[in-house]
């Protein structure tokens, strides 16, 4: 097969299209040897969200596979309408190979309908495992599912290549690239990043930031830690929590009714990748439920308590840069006491070294995506 390489890039939430960014970039840098077709599938209540990573990366989107209803679908219907659509793009495209990224409903549409149509699929961050289909929910069977049509794997760790092996896959389409999250981590740091609400904060207080919105948090696990966190903080004078709410009238409800106009407690609408990223830099504790965050904050030097039972990035815990706390209202309080009691305990989570690769993992990922085409 000879270049220019029509590439397809399939993607419906902010994570996605930022891991996909760092390829995208160097593709669009040779024109001659790469052609892209940039599909984005955005759930409605993630549109805004996937928009504002759009805008911020300058993505122009060829097709916009929104769900016509304009409403919140089950996962069957949201997967059904996404392959009927997708058929359709890839039909009209004729792309030379699908590229997609880690666990959500678009990687496993992807993966489906370019297996139908015979096309290779090269999946980025594959291999991730908590080996518990229904932890986290429907992400770890999406990946897996994901990982089983996929004809090039791209582990971010070795640990994500031994999971692959163990299950089978061929050595020889497994490559250790590290995470593209790392890349885009490295580009988006900004020395000297300010912003209205950190010079509101006074420049002694500790800042801890909150990032909670999992479907499986949402009820009573979010309500528990919602009110940790503020007891935390009152017990704490010194302490300011930041909390970028989820836009879900839920989630929104509930963090009005239990933080209710704490001075020192700031709800604020989500951040765009470039503040909160700088935000965490900034902070001293970054208590999440999210996937990207347990990959970023080792690369800001961050400590993270982890609010689930189970992770597929276990290589943050092991090297000591995540501690996974659940919900327990005295796992957190215990957690976030050490550290802020302990400098210790706060140097050893802070200074741990980064598992997730050194920024480069585009540039590889690009080479090998060359290397396989051009022998097709």
């Amino acid at each position: 097969m000879q270049a220019p390489y029509r590439v397809m890039f399939l993607f419906g939430t902010r994570a996605e299209a930022l891991k996909l960014a760092p390829v995208i970039k160097k593709m669009q840098a040779t024109p001659s040897t790469w052609h892209l077709i940039i599909a984005t599938a955005p759930q409605p209540q993630q549109a805004a969200l996937l928009q504002q990573a759009v805008d911020y990366l300058d993505i122009t989107v060829d097709f916009d596979l929104t769900q016509a209803s304009g409403k919140e679908e089950h996962l069957v219907e949201e997967l059904s309408q996404l392959l009927h659509n997708l058929n359709n793009v890839i039909n009209a495209s004729q792309p030379d190979m699908l590229l997609v990224v880690g666990d959500a409903t678009t990687s496993l549409a992807a993966s489906l309908v370019g297996f139908y149509h015979h096309l290779p699929i090269g999946h980025i961050e594959a291999g991730l495992r908590t080996y518990d289909k229904w932890s986290p929910f429907p992400d770890e069977m999406h990946r897996r599912l994901t990982d089983d049509l996929a004809d090039l794997y791209f582990s971010p760790t070795t640990r994500a290549r031994d999971n692959l092996l163990a299950e089978h896959h061929p050595a020889e389409q497994i490559y250790v690239t590290g995470n593209t999250a790392i890349d885009m981590v490295n580009q988006a740091l900004d020395d000297d990043f300010t912003s209205d609400l950190l010079r509101q904060l006074p420049s002694e207080h500790r800042l801890i930031i909150l990032t909670m919105k999992r479907p499986e948090s949402i009820g009573e696990p979010m309500r528990q830690v919602f009110h940790t966190m503020r007891d935390i903080i009152e017990t704490n004078p010194d302490v300011e929590l930041i909390y970028p709410v989820a836009p879900n009238p839920e989630v929104m409800g509930m963090a009005a009714k239990i933080f209710a106009k704490h001075p020192r407690i700031h709800l604020v609408d989500p951040l765009n990748y470039h503040d909160f990223l700088n935000l965490a830099a900034r902070s001293d504790l970054i208590i999440t439920d999210s996937g990207s965050i347990q990959e970023e904050a080792p690369a800001l030097h961050k400590p993270v308590l982890l609010l689930r039972e189970k992770t597929e990035r276990q290589e943050a815990v092991d090297v000591g840069a995540v501690k996974i706390v659940g919900t327990d209202p005295t796992s957190i309080q215990q957690a976030v006491f050490e550290l802020f009691n302990s400098h210790r305990a706060y140097k050893r989570m802070a200074e741990a070294d980064n598992p997730f690769g050194d920024g480069h993992a585009s540039e590889r990922i690009l080479k090998i995506v060359a290397d396989y085409l051009a022998k097709r």
